[in-house]
């Protein structure tokens, strides 16, 4: 349970620091590069483990950080066009309320068993993530938008359910840190080579502000996944309950910083949904 708290903690600092990015004029895609590059390092520094290339490389999870680092930076991307297309509110949503597939796959693969309240729990979830995600009255757009956010739905999907397949079948707890590593590794990678077929490496500026960015960024984003894995591996919790658990407390918290650090006002909707959100984080985790 301590480990779910650090992942939801890390995770809602990426919320903070993202909208630090905006008071400060960092530039964002620089900064996630850099934030990727730090990722890494910090696994790297963390693995007690003697770094074998050829060992790594025959290793049977070698194939997960290359899948994952580029779902990470073409997620990212395809996030960013939804938000540009449909708005901020679509992108969010689709996002949250991707858990709904490993939380099937849980059940499917894994033979993971809901209680009834549990299941309850996790429909009354995805209510309240749609309620706390919109910022407008309503979410709206043109059905030929619809294959964006229902790319961004599979694919943060996707990267939710690789994570628990590596957890279950390949990784040990000494592995973690350098798995998790070598994600971030491959997402930075991933990234510099969109920028170079994009051509928009020459609008950057490698200056402190947007180093220090992509360090600040950096750092939480490495133990949102690191404390992520290891609260996969809890006895107490199916993962079912944890992507539930993860998804609704980092919109729960985020919303709240919002209104305490940025001054963000809440529509009916949206304390409504941090409301239904505590109560379905009761139900699934404690009935």
């Amino acid at each position: 349970m301590l480990d779910l708290a650090f992942s939801v903690l890390s995770s809602t600092w990426i919320f903070v620091v993202f909208k630090l990015y905006d008071v400060h004029k960092v530039q964002t895609l620089l900064a996630i590069i850099i934030n990727y590059f730090t990722a890494c390092t910090v696994g790297l520094l963390l693995y007690d483990g003697e770094i074998n290339i050829g060992q790594l490389a025959s290793s049977s999870w070698i194939y997960g950080p290359l899948l994952l680092g580029v779902l990470f930076i073409t997620i990212f991307n395809l996030m960013a066009k939804t938000a540009q297309i449909s708005g901020v509110s679509v992108a969010s949503v689709a996002t949250k309320m991707s858990l709904v597939i490993p939380v099937i796959l849980g059940m499917a693969l894994y033979g993971e068993q809901l209680s009834l309240w549990q299941g309850a729990g996790i429909v009354l979830a995805l209510f309240a993530v749609y309620l706390a995600s919109i910022k407008q009255k309503s979410i709206a757009f043109n059905r030929k938008d619809l294959i964006l956010p229902l790319l961004v739905f599979l694919g943060s999907g996707a990267i939710d359910a690789s994570i628990k397949y590596f957890e279950e079948k390949h990784l040990t707890d000494q592995e973690i840190p350098i798995f998790s590593s070598l994600v971030f590794g491959c997402a930075a990678l991933s990234g510099l080579i969109f920028v170079a077929l994009k051509g928009k490496g020459n609008n950057f500026k490698v200056n402190a502000k947007n180093i220090l960015g992509g360090i600040a960024l950096g750092v939480p984003n490495y133990f949102s996944i690191y404390f992520l894995i290891r609260a996969l591996r809890s006895e107490t919790l199916s993962s079912a309950a944890v992507f539930t658990l993860n998804n609704v407390a980092i919109v729960m918290l985020s919303t709240l910083l919002g209104i305490l650090l940025f001054k963000e006002r809440l529509t009916l909707k949206n304390w409504l949904g941090v409301l239904l959100s505590v109560l379905s984080i009761i139900m699934v985790a404690l009935l």
